[in-house]
């Protein structure tokens, strides 16, 4: 691409003249021991990390940015490092997707409001990633994203456990007495043994995945293990580059496309990925103006094979996803059987995808498969539509029971999720396992913040007898790394007036996801009436809050929208502010 070391820099508005102001600024990042000729010219890099202790995925993250510091300085550039809030999805309460907005509201306003020319955005729980790809989309700079990577298999009993995964099968394992609480128990250093992220296909690998399709970060950075030294070396790579990206005036508009987000849609069914994606890929476009639609995830993703073995939907881990080429060997495969929708998107090396990744080597087809060998002939993620969900909902494939995706069941209702725990123990339950289990009001505004809830439990009656999937139906989201026939982010939610509120036990419910089809089966009337009884309800249920959660719940879209703020839309761009002084 074109460099023009001469193009005026966005910093040159702090730091370019020698009046009060210039003089100021300077002055006092001067304290810092920093030398006059760090101001002369060079582009300011911001290295926006959510390095936190409390974060643990992110927690080795001031490693990787002394790493970035170091490709920034070689390539000419002055590195200045910032935090922004850190929503780890581990900890923080009452879900990190609650803070993925107000994280995002950082990373806008602290790249705008602030002297630097470009950005690193270091990611790697689940909502970093979409939270500062946001924030920088809002921006419109140049920008790289590098994520912390994976952590190594974990390890028990002589066999691999994956994060998050081992967490449902050992939990619904002791409720159906096949374990002891002992042996649960036991699992639980063996999980996490290094620093990084899940080492299975859950969120944050799907977004570190969903980050490399889109073209915002260099190839390999979706996979390489958080302690591996080849994950320093990217980051030192990433660093050099962003100063290119710089005179190369790359933003992040030219990167991220129509065709890149198309991209996405189809190597995210490839991967297996998160049903998260589906929520977070439309906030992304929504920031830089990309239309995305959820048909847009049945006309491109639908139909296309998953070919990565791993866990939660296959066998393997991100060790082994890595070791056998990563998803540059993903890329390979789906474009060489045409299934790329876009070769020739530009990435932020300043190549196209297809030249990134049309030689890259694949070293076991067990764990990255042949296009005629896949794990699962459609992983797409099912859309589906219905009166139970007028604006949508969303089944992932790749993680379900093939014999349920079509399903007519009973309903077993529970109005929250502390219903659902209340009740789902009793032995008197009124369910089978042709049941379908509902619950409500753990949406955007209900939860606030729409938790990772929907893979419900089953009732251990029914695990006591072998039972291992049920059809379930929320407007909760679930964790990447679950699994089973489970129903999600049914749009408008319960608590916004949707009809999943007025499920009923003993109401009969269809599924089915060839035909991406959800079905109440009451009459029009009847929907009717119910709706108007708990329109008071709805009402009550989300006005007991304040502060943050009273803005969420007052300005938050719906799933099939993003779930960002209505006022966060668009793209507003990095002009200079006025001076503080």
């Amino acid at each position: 691409m074109t460099v023009d070391k001469k193009r005026p820099l966005r910093s040159a508005e702090w730091f370019g003249s020698n009046d009060k102001n210039g003089m100021m600024y300077r002055s006092w990042m001067k304290n810092q021991g920093i030398p006059d000729h760090e101001f002369q010219g060079k582009p300011i890099i911001g290295i926006c990390n959510t390095w936190s202790e409390l974060t643990p995925c992110n927690a080795h993250f001031r490693k990787i940015a002394e790493h970035v510091k170091r490709g920034i300085s070689e390539a000419g550039g002055f590195p200045v490092e910032f935090p922004v809030f850190s929503n780890g999805e581990s900890n923080l309460r009452p879900t990190a997707m609650l803070t993925r907005n107000l994280a995002s509201m950082d990373v806008e306003e602290s790249i705008r409001g602030n002297p630097m020319d470009a950005v690193v955005l270091l990611v790697g729980c689940d909502k970093t990633t979409p939270a500062l790809l946001m924030g920088a989309a809002s921006c419109d700079v140049p920008a790289i994203v590098v994520t912390g990577g994976p952590m190594l298999n974990g390890k028990h009993e002589g066999k691999d456990l994956g994060s998050g995964t081992a967490v449902w099968q050992l939990s619904e394992a002791v409720k159906g007495g096949q374990i002891s609480m002992h042996q649960f128990l036991a699992a639980e250093a063996g999980m996490s043994r290094s620093a990084g992220t899940c080492n299975t296909m859950g969120t944050a690998s799907t977004m570190a995945c969903m980050a490399e399709a889109l073209g915002t970060s260099l190839p390999h950075n979706a996979a390489i293990p958080a302690v591996d030294a080849r994950r320093y070396v990217l980051a030192h790579m990433s660093g050099m580059r962003i100063v290119d990206m710089v005179w190369e005036d790359l933003r992040l508009s030219k990167v991220l496309t129509r065709e890149a987000f198309e991209n996405a849609i189809r190597v995210n069914a490839a991967i297996g990925g998160s049903t998260n994606a589906v929520i977070h890929l439309k906030a992304i476009a929504a920031r830089i103006g990309v239309p995305l639609e959820l048909e847009d995830w049945t006309r491109i993703g639908r139909g296309t094979p998953t070919l990565v073995d791993l866990q939660p939907s296959g066998r393997f881990l991100m060790e082994e996803f890595y070791y056998a080429g990563g998803l540059p060997g993903v890329l390979r495969r789906l474009g060489e059987a045409g299934l790329l929708p876009h070769k020739d998107a530009l990435t932020v090396n300043g190549k196209s995808l297809w030249e990134n990744n049309q030689d890259a080597p694949i070293y076991n087809d067990e764990v990255i498969r042949v296009i005629d060998k896949p794990l699962i002939a459609d992983g797409g993620i099912c859309i589906l539509r219905g009166n139970l969900a007028p604006r949508g909902a969303v089944l992932k494939p790749s993680a379900a029971t093939p014999e349920l995706m079509k399903h007519r069941g009973k309903a077993v209702v529970f109005e929250d999720f502390a219903h659902y725990k209340e009740r789902i123990n009793d032995p008197e339950l009124d369910v089978d396992a042709s049941s379908v289990l509902v619950m409500k009001n753990c949406g955007p505004k209900g939860y606030p913040g729409m938790a990772e809830v929907g893979n419900m439990g089953l009732p251990p009656k029914l695990l006591a007898q072998g039972i291992k999937d049920m059809v379930r139906i929320s407007d909760a989201r679930m964790s990447g790394t679950a699994y089973g026939t489970v129903v999600l982010h049914v749009a408008p939610e319960a608590a916004a007036g949707g009809p999943l509120g007025v499920v009923e036990d003993g109401d009969w419910i269809e599924l089915d996801c060839e035909a991406g089809r959800l079905h109440l089966d009451i009459s029009d009337a009847e929907m009717a009436q119910r709706q108007i009884a708990r329109t008071a309800l709805n009402a009550e249920t989300v006005t007991a809050h304040s502060g943050y959660q009273r803005l969420y719940i007052d300005r938050v879209l719906q799933a099939d929208e993003g779930c960002d703020f209505d006022f966060l839309v668009g793209c507003r761009g990095s002009a200079v502010p006025k001076h503080s002084h």
